[in-house]
């Protein structure tokens, strides 16, 4: 493992989600953080309503494709961050657990979508800011 932080976020697709709270920590964060992500049940394909309203912030994430959830990928994460998939998730000691609650954007619109991923996006600026602050200058 590296010395930077670790986190894996999990949903039950990895379509929705937990490929944009991925997206929005690597944007936001940089190289500061390690982003996985994976699914209790992965979808054949990311959400095409989530890749709409990642583009339209200027992040791409229409090649990424839904991972399956593992133990090694919960071993070798520092944080794990569910979203709607229950107790599907290890758990071992020593690792950090949170769960956001956040509507699921399958079968909606990027209409509905949207203030999802701002919420997400939040979410994802809270834990920058406690597991990998901006260096100060």
């Amino acid at each position: 493992m590296s010395d930077k932080p670790s986190v894996l976020f999990v949903c039950v697709h990895n379509a929705g989600r937990s490929q944009m709270a991925a997206a929005w920590l690597t944007r936001l964060a940089g190289d500061r953080v390690e982003v996985r992500s994976a699914g209790s049940a992965p979808g054949n394909q990311v959400n095409p309503a989530a890749v709409a309203a990642m583009a339209e912030v200027g992040i791409d994430i229409s090649a990424e494709i839904p991972k399956m959830l593992t133990v090694d990928a919960v071993k070798e994460s520092d944080v794990c961050i569910t979203m709607g998939c229950g107790d599907s998730c290890p758990v071992f000691p020593g690792k950090r657990y949170l769960d956001w609650r956040l509507e699921d954007p399958a079968g909606q619109g990027v209409e509905a979508v949207r203030p999802i991923r701002d919420e997400i996006r939040k979410l994802v600026e809270g834990l920058i800011d406690e597991i990998a602050p901006a260096p100060r200058a």
